[in-house]
């Protein structure tokens, strides 16, 4: 019986998606079973298995676009495409991601929640990789979520609906942990929902994937710097729910506040 691809556009949103997981699965766990098997280093195997599903990922797109949709150049559809522009946003997006995150630590420095540590030798090394990573992990997660995901959603639903949907699958995925772990981190949720607001927001305004990419890279990028250089000690002045649990910025009401004062920006500028 020969599979009718195109009949497939016609589908519901939950259908299609769940039929594009479920066949990335049985392409990605036949070869990524032998990795977890064989390589006993926990970080090289999380680092060839994603790097093996992100690449499925793309061929299936390929496949995906041109039969389902009959559009050969899905990504493009999606905004990833180079181009002047795209270059351009990507980069604003990366310095307004790094300096809403410096500036965080910054004043709370300023407030005595936390105190400056001295600079490692290798900073140099932590701010290049930071970035490198920084990238990587933008343009993964924003050609996945404001990408496919929002497309997909954008097909069948209303732009709110979709926008919503957007943001809290994307804040879900990204809270897959134990209950204990969950309720303990729970002041991350809301920060997590309304960055994926911001970075739809900011998806839609140009209709390109570079400012997302750029936001949730530099983002990414400045906190990456902070925290692996091991910049900064918490005076244990104010609450972790205040600075953030776990040190992390976004799980705190003060990350929450500098999102959303992020969110408001991105969206009085791109959304009319």
């Amino acid at each position: 019986m020969r599979l009718n691809l195109p009949k497939l556009a016609q589908y519901p949103a939950p259908v299609r998606l769940g039929l594009f997981v479920v066949t990335l699965g049985l392409f990605w766990l036949p070869l990524a079973a032998p990795i977890y098997l064989l390589v006993d280093d926990s970080n090289l195997v999380t680092i060839l298995t994603m790097a093996l599903l992100f690449g499925e990922f793309l061929g299936l797109l390929k496949v995906w676009g041109r039969s389902v949709y009959g559009e050969p150049q899905l990504l493009k559809h999606y905004g990833l495409y180079s181009s002047r522009r795209n270059g351009i946003d990507l980069l604003n997006g990366l310095s307004i991601g790094l300096f809403f995150t410096l500036g965080l630590f910054a004043l709370e420095g300023g407030l005595g929640w936390l105190n400056f540590q001295s600079p490692p030798k290798q900073l140099g090394r932590i701010i290049l990789e930071g970035l490198l990573s920084a990238l990587g992990i933008g343009l993964a997660e924003e050609l996945v979520f404001r990408g496919w995901l929002l497309d997909e959603l954008e097909r069948d639903y209303s732009p709110k609906l979709s926008l919503w949907a957007d943001a809290l699958i994307f804040a879900t995925l990204h809270f897959l942990k134990p209950l204990a772990e969950i309720i303990r981190t729970l002041p991350g949720f809301p920060g997590l929902v309304l960055l994926g607001l911001t970075l739809v927001w900011a998806k839609r305004g140009q209709g390109r994937l570079g400012l997302p990419i750029g936001l949730h890279g530099g983002l990414v990028w400045g906190y990456y710097i902070i925290n692996v250089g091991q910049l900064v000690q918490y005076s244990g002045q104010v609450s972790p729910w205040i600075t953030g649990v776990d040190g992390n910025p976004i799980a705190g009401f003060m990350g929450l506040a500098f999102l959303m004062v992020l969110a408001l920006g991105i969206r009085a500028r791109f959304i009319k």
